[in-house]
């Protein structure tokens, strides 16, 4: 159990809201000189920057303001949470591994983390897809996480440094910093992201937590939310949500450096690099150059046939 940090509000909320706001409507004002105003480190007090709000005002901020909006290493404007959210956990880094062969879409993953991130149930950070890659292949369920890729472009459009990727791999989502101009979505290649166009169905009292970067939680309308690697469960020593949650032994996750990953379900270690290399592991898209670090071991030799499993996902959702 993590021990309570005291909560402390984020000055700058209000104003990266209007940031967020100019930016969405960077067509009108002209994005590139907004974006450039994001960066501007040679802002003078008293220098003014206009911009567009969503109900049409112009409205003046101090440029010098804006230079705080990507000053991730100021101290005073991150809670504690934030800060160890960012510093990852010292000399790890963190890889999955799913079995396709073995995934019978029980979708057990899916409700664990649904529960934890407290997602509305029309949003998932992972979900499972039924699959075929020709008329002539059979059919087959892929989950499909975000990818935690070691060249992620979604953190290289964030104006404001919200999205960020950690020395252990990890690619996290900081929520106070948040605006919701959706760049990172636009920028994924994989569509792991997803926008809370509405607000989670939270008792006052949940509303009162602490943000937690690594949990992501409460979530906030207007912000972004995906897969985390489950990284609050990570620096309690515990493999992710799904991992755990699955029924069959799908998914292996551990640690790259030390080249080993564990089964959820069978609790059996081995080394990551065999696993990978004797049952013809890949990533998704290599061509794109992201270079993921969720990998995939081929659906061949199923344990259960493609039909049955789909038969029994039916009956399920009947029941």
């Amino acid at each position: 159990m993590n021990t309570p940090i005291e909560k402390n509000k984020n000055p700058r909320r209000d104003f990266l809201k209007i940031l967020g706001l100019a930016v969405g409507a960077a067509g009108t004002v002209g994005g590139a000189s907004l974006l450039n105003s994001c960066t501007n480190e040679t802002g003078e007090p008293g220098e003014k920057v206009k911009l567009l709000t969503q109900d049409g005002k112009l409205v003046e901020v101090d440029a010098k303001s804006m230079t705080l909006a990507s000053d991730v290493e100021n101290e005073e404007l991150l809670t504690e949470y934030q800060k160890r959210g960012r510093e990852g956990i010292p000399g790890k880094k963190w890889v999955m591994v799913i079995d396709l062969a073995r995934c019978q879409n029980a979708r057990k993953c899916m409700a664990a983390c649904n529960s934890a991130h407290e997602l509305r149930p029309e949003m998932h950070h992972i979900n499972v897809l039924e699959m075929q890659n020709s008329e002539d292949t059979a059919p087959y369920y892929m989950p499909k996480p975000c990818y935690h890729c070691d060249n992620p472009p979604c953190t290289k459009v964030c104006p404001v440094n919200a999205t960020f990727k950690r020395k252990d791999g990890i690619v996290l989502i900081d929520n106070e910093r948040c605006i919701g101009c959706r760049f990172c979505i636009a920028a994924c290649p994989y569509s792991a992201r997803m926008f809370n166009w509405f607000a989670p169905d939270l008792t006052e009292e949940q509303k009162q937590r602490t943000y937690d970067i690594e949990l992501n939680v409460p979530q906030k309308k207007g912000t972004i939310t995906k897969c985390l690697f489950s990284a609050d469960r990570l620096r309690v020593g515990k493999l992710p949500y799904c991992v755990s949650a699955c029924p069959n032994g799908v998914y292996y996750f551990g640690d790259k450096n030390e080249d080993s990953v564990t089964n959820g379900t069978s609790g059996e270690t081995v080394r990551f690099s065999d696993l990978i290399r004797d049952n013809a592991g890949y990533t998704m898209h290599e061509e794109f150059g992201t270079k993921p670090q969720v990998f995939y071991l081929p659906a061949k030799d199923r344990r259960v046939p493609f039909e049955q499993a789909k038969k029994q996902t039916e009956n399920n959702e009947n029941a």
